[in-house]
């Protein structure tokens, strides 16, 4: 990942809405798993290309940051934006300005939260992430 897709990483972490969810990767090549049989208080993961489960816990596993280039980190934290926003069908859509979040009920497009937030989607998805409640 580039210095400026870490940055964007460092920030989404540091979001009051920010939790690890299964499917999530991280940068070290760890995907997020969960086995509530082996260990129901905290989060694991699995190497990549591996079929042995590592477990992390929590204290270590947030010392990671997510990989924003995953189609599944990107859909997980699709995910805690819809919940933090309490829509869950709240979606984004590129306008003139940039992104913009609209509301899951209205079709037509009524504006949720209007923000500038760069070229990707992940952008978008970091900074309504920060704009939540």
């Amino acid at each position: 990942m580039t210095e400026e897709q870490i940055a964007l990483a460092r920030r989404a972490v540091a979001c009051k809405g920010w939790r690890w969810m299964p499917g999530m990767r991280a940068t070290e090549g760890m995907r997020v798993i969960h086995e509530p049989r082996l260990w129901p208080d905290r989060p694991s993961a699995i190497r990549e290309g591996s079929w042995v489960d590592t477990a992390v816990p929590r204290r270590l596993f947030s010392d990671h940051l997510p990989d924003l280039t995953d189609p599944a980190t990107l859909g997980c934290l699709l995910a805690l934006v819809r919940e933090a926003g309490g829509d869950s069908e709240m979606h984004m859509a590129l306008g003139a300005k940039g992104w913009v979040w609209l509301t899951g009920e209205s079709r037509a497009y009524d504006v949720v939260m209007p923000i500038n937030a760069g070229e990707t989607e992940a952008e978008a998805l970091v900074a309504a992430l920060e704009a939540a409640p």
